[in-house]
């Protein structure tokens, strides 16, 4: 074993927090602070004979040259990324297990030190979102087709009383699922991947494939699907342009956006999810003066539209209990994107602050956003309109909260919500091609994609992951084609039900971690945020989950009305399901392995977990809640709601 003091220095001693502080930060330069672009922790600072692109041209005195020579670079793979220096500058030190030392071995094993330098340069995505690109994409995310299109016919299916039914049973299963999401994001802060990764070693490798690969296939789809869904938006203007000229350029703008790595996809989102905050807010002051009868042309409404054509749609109990079944699964892609919280963990300068704050705000997106603005469209067009996307005689391609202003005599309006509705389309278009390519470099390091992907550049972009989602984003250029409705159609098929897959399984794997916590005798202190509900949220949100894959079944096979069952619906509803089964039965077979389920004793609770100090936790939150006294009256009234 070598004995040099450089070598040794980087070995830390398990559960001592001080040394932590002491060895790792005088590595972190001020050279290496400031250069964060070239991401070179490990490599000399001088010239490198075997790069082409050495520092001898990025010193010839050539503005654009360093900086077209810096963006070339910067696509080249990672190497010797130390993100210990980054929790430390991030004020990650309540972790005794830093994320370059997640798999050190414990005092008492064997092992070289050279075994553990190699385990601390492994490559890692890059620390770029902060607190307040959390925070908006906690608020905003999601907020896209499901909610601000897909509505319309949600309404047209169940009318105003049912969405709003389904919508709050989804929404009490969401705060629950995000609660958990939370809590194990914060505990595998450094794992690629979030959640996706946690049943593999949680509740069955079988289960972690199947539904990771079904999450990736819904998030490449919804790219697509959201770009097609832009350039249904701008038909509400024009129908002169061919639309795929509209999908060249969302197309772009989006792979742009995101060649900018996690900075560039978190500073989009933040300033989409700003306009669709503030659109809601306009649409919510403006839809009680047009009831109030303040504006528009058709005076006091109040509920008229709840008691003529009615707040149900349907004569009988059963026709109304299935429109509310039929608005679950909407509800559930309007929600979708919710978990991007947990899934950005490895990507935020302190997910131990940022993610239980945003996991807070998430309730105020659940009632106010969502509930309170389809309540809003529910008091201002009639469940039976023809202007609605679904019903018999729709010829629009107009968004139900447009409907909602322009319906009433209110012009100019409805052309500021249909731009921001457009905004809204990009930005889950945006999310879903930054997802889909960390999904797929987590399936990669998981093994259950080609090694080919496992690919991070040195700005700490999954770069050739992020070709494939540009690959098959080109669906999209269906825009143009007579079938554009069909291939809208299957899309959503595909990423309907996904979205439940995947909460079902963070709820599963939250259950199982709080057991083989329990089984193996760890304290519950080692984690660093505990879900506010605890393990009955995560029981009850499974549970939920289970019934509305039941209540879907039904309402796949016999639509709404119709008096007989049908084939093609059952397919378009229920089409993920068939996938999920075919990942889950391959890999069994791939892998003969016929275990059910890994027993609570045999989960391994240590690898890439952040083990916290229990004291150290309580010593800060001690001081916090210090401060809050202390301090003045509006930051105690700031964190109480915030």
């Amino acid at each position: 074993m070598p004995s040099s003091s450089s070598s040794k220095a980087d070995i830390i001693p398990p559960y001592e927090l001080q040394d932590v502080k002491k060895v790792e930060q005088p590595a972190i330069s001020n050279q290496e602070l400031e250069n964060e672009v070239e991401y070179f922790s490990g490599e000399p600072q001088g010239t490198n004979e075997s790069e082409p692109h050495g520092n001898t041209g990025r010193n010839d005195g050539s503005a654009k040259g360093n900086i077209f020579v810096n963006f070339i670079d910067g696509f080249r793979r990672q190497t010797n990324h130390n993100s210990a220096a980054e929790d430390l500058e991030n004020e990650l030190t309540t972790c005794v297990s830093p994320a370059t030392l997640s798999d050190y071995k414990k005092s008492g094993d064997s092992g070289s030190v050279d075994e553990l330098e190699g385990k601390t340069k492994e490559e890692h995505l890059k620390k770029s979102i902060k607190p307040r690109h959390v925070v908006m994409i906690s608020l905003g995310t999601g907020i896209g087709t499901g909610l601000l299109v897909g509505n319309a016919k949600a309404l047209n299916d169940a009318g105003p009383a049912g969405l709003a039914i389904g919508y709050a049973i989804m929404g009490s299963c969401i705060y629950c699922i995000i609660q958990a999401a939370g809590e194990m994001a914060v505990t595998y802060s450094n794992l690629v991947g979030g959640f996706n990764a946690y049943p593999s070693f949680l509740v069955s490798p079988k289960l972690g494939f199947a539904v990771a690969w079904v999450y990736w296939l819904q998030w490449a789809c919804v790219c697509p699907l959201e770009l097609v869904t832009a350039s249904m938006t701008i038909k509400y203007w024009t129908t002169k342009v061919n639309p795929d000229v509209f999908v060249v350029i969302f197309y772009f703008l989006i792979i742009v956006i995101n060649v900018f790595g996690a900075r560039g996809y978190a500073e989009a989102e933040f300033f989409f999810n700003c306009c669709k905050v503030l659109m809601i807010t306009g649409f919510f002051i403006l839809g009680i003066i047009i009831n109030c009868g303040g504006a528009g042309n058709d005076g006091y409404i109040g509920g008229k539209y709840w008691h003529d054509p009615g707040a149900f749609r349907g004569d009988k109990a059963i026709d109304r209990f299935k429109g509310v079944a039929a608005t679950l699964v909407t509800a559930a892609f309007a929600f979708g994107g919710s978990e991007f919280i947990a899934l950005t963990a490895s990507e935020q300068s302190n997910p131990r602050k940022a993610i239980p704050a945003a996991a807070k705000k998430i309730l105020y997106r659940i009632i106010i956003i969502f509930l309170g603005s389809i309540i809003m469209v529910g008091f201002l067009v009639p469940w039976n309109s023809d202007q609605l996307m679904g019903s018999d005689s729709s010829k629009t391609k107009a968004s139900p909260y447009v409907i909602a202003i322009s319906s009433h005599g209110v012009r100019v309006v409805p052309h500021f919500v249909n731009a921001v509705i457009l905004l809204s389309v990009l930005s889950v278009g945006n999310s879903a091609f930054y997802s889909s390519s960390r999904i797929l470099i987590s399936l990669s390091q998981q093994g259950y994609a080609p090694k080919f992907f496992n690919y991070i550049d040195r700005e700490g972009r999954p770069a050739r992951a992020m070709v494939i989602g540009a690959l098959f984003a080109v669906i999209a250029f269906c825009a143009a084609s007579s079938k554009e409705e069909d291939v809208f159609t299957w899309l959503l098929a595909i990423s309907g039900l996904s979205q439940i897959f995947t909460w079902a399984a963070i709820c599963l794997s939250h259950i199982r971690f709080r057991r083989a916590m329990h089984v193996q005798g760890r304290s519950l202190g080692e984690i660093g945020f505990k879900s506010e509900l605890g393990v009955w949220g995560s029981y009850y949100a499974a549970g939920m989950m289970f019934l509305v894959l039941i209540a879907q079944f039904w309402v796949g096979l016999a639509p709404i009305g119709m008096n007989k069952l049908d084939a093609q619906s059952f397919f378009e509803s229920y089409l993920a399901m068939l996938m999920l089964i075919a990942f889950y039965v391959g890999y069994m077979f791939w892998k003969k392995d016929w275990t059910l389920f890994i027993r609570a004793k045999d989960i391994d609770l240590d690898h890439h977990r952040q083990i916290f100090d229990e004291d150290v936790l309580r010593q800060e939150d001690e001081e916090t809640k210090e401060k809050l006294r202390n301090g003045p009256l509006w930051k105690r009234i700031l964190n109480f709601w915030c």
